[in-house]
């Protein structure tokens, strides 16, 4: 099932352009409707039949290269019946898989149906509740995949969905890209950045599946909708998603790096915008520090004001998340801060320190 933000599920509407072109034609003799004959159409109804022609035939490309890529997917319950279902996308030959991890769930092996009928069986290679993705594997080659497309999505631009929303195997759904750059809360709280939001019709099922451009690449893994909106939906970038693969391949998780420190939020003053020329509404205050951890070893303290992760301004902790380096990706960053004077006064000092960078622990427990 997929993220619900409310009760009730998206319902179609009617796409733009339509509607003109279904009033022309109620307004042309029987004749126009003949398959072979257009003649009495006035120009703006023949432009709108050519514009719905190739938007049928971008739509209809897509399904026809990528359709077989997209499966459905059913998760077993302790009593061998299905306890969870979804989408999910064939992403090379060999037999690699993508889905999300709500659909999973804790499961060590799923069911797979692929559009020819026949199911399989695929192990669950690894979870990021994080970006809410999941890497499957099926033991088998030369299967139909579909490719990643980390870059160049706009916004308006042609959508195309395919999943198995309420059950209904290999259902299509298109519309346009609305937004781009949304973040949601995944379920362990984090941030999850760069969110392409579209008016693609989406219901439970759906989750998992690809959001695909008109030359069939992946540009997003649909995840959640919102209960008793029309045609918003919400999708994991690509390049979120192609990051995520390659952890859980080499890995078997996705590596993050932490400060190891609690934190508080507290307002930014007027004055103290000015004088730093800090843009952040809101300031991120250390209140204690984990011993041994790459805030203690870099010097961080209680009460220390972080200010920049290498010289990004920072005015919460979900912007520290997205400001630290991945692990091996660089050894070290440097974190900027004000340290107040005795008693949390004036007189204060702006330090830049450097940290270490390193993984977070498997059971985080602090920034």
């Amino acid at each position: 099932m997929p993220e619900r933000l409310g009760t009730s599920a998206l319902r179609l509407t009617p796409r733009a352009g339509r509607p003109a072109l279904t009033a022309a034609l109620r307004h042309q003799p029987a004749r126009v409707l003949s398959p072979i004959s257009s003649r009495g159409l006035s120009t703006a109804a023949s432009t709108d039949l050519s514009a719905l022609d190739a938007y049928s035939q971008a739509v209809v490309g897509v399904v026809e290269s990528i359709g077989d890529a997209v499966v459905a997917i059913n998760v077993p319950g302790p009593d061998g019946q299905p306890q969870g279902a979804g989408s999910g996308f064939i992403i090379s030959p060999d037999g690699f898989l993508l889905t999300n991890a709500h659909v999973v769930g804790d499961a060590a092996q799923v069911s797979v149906m692929l559009t020819d009928g026949r199911k399989l069986s695929a192990a669950v290679r690894g979870r990021d509740v994080a970006t809410d993705l999941a890497l499957l594997r099926i033991d088998q080659s030369g299967m139909p995949y579909a490719t990643l497309s980390p870059t160049g999505l706009r916004v308006g631009q042609l959508v195309v969905a395919i999943g198995n929303p309420l059950g209904f195997q290999s259902t299509v759904s298109a519309g346009v890209v609305s937004a781009l750059g949304r973040s949601m809360r995944a379920k362990d709280g984090r941030l999850i950045e760069g969110i392409v939001q579209s008016d693609v019709a989406l219901n439970p099922g759906n989750s998992g599946g690809p959001l695909m451009d008109s030359t069939g690449k992946v540009v997003g893994v649909n995840t959640a909708i919102i209960g008793g909106a029309q045609n918003i939906s919400f999708s994991v970038p690509a390049a979120t998603a192609e990051w995520v693969v390659l952890e859980l391949m080499e890995h078997g998780r996705v590596r993050r790096s932490f400060l190891g420190l609690g934190a508080m939020v507290r307002p930014a003053t007027r004055g103290f915008q000015r004088e730093f020329s800090f843009e952040k509404k809101t300031l991120v205050q250390a209140y204690s520090i984990a011993p041994g951890s790459p805030a203690a070893r870099g010097g961080v303290q209680p009460g220390d004001l972080l200010i920049e992760v290498d010289g990004k301004q920072i005015g919460t902790t979900d912007e520290i998340h997205q400001a630290l380096p991945r692990p091996g990706e660089r050894c070290s960053f440097e974190l900027k801060l004000l340290r107040p004077g005795p008693g949390g006064g004036a007189g204060g000092r702006t330090l830049t320190l450097h940290i270490d960078a390193e993984e977070r622990p498997t059971a985080p427990l602090l920034n």
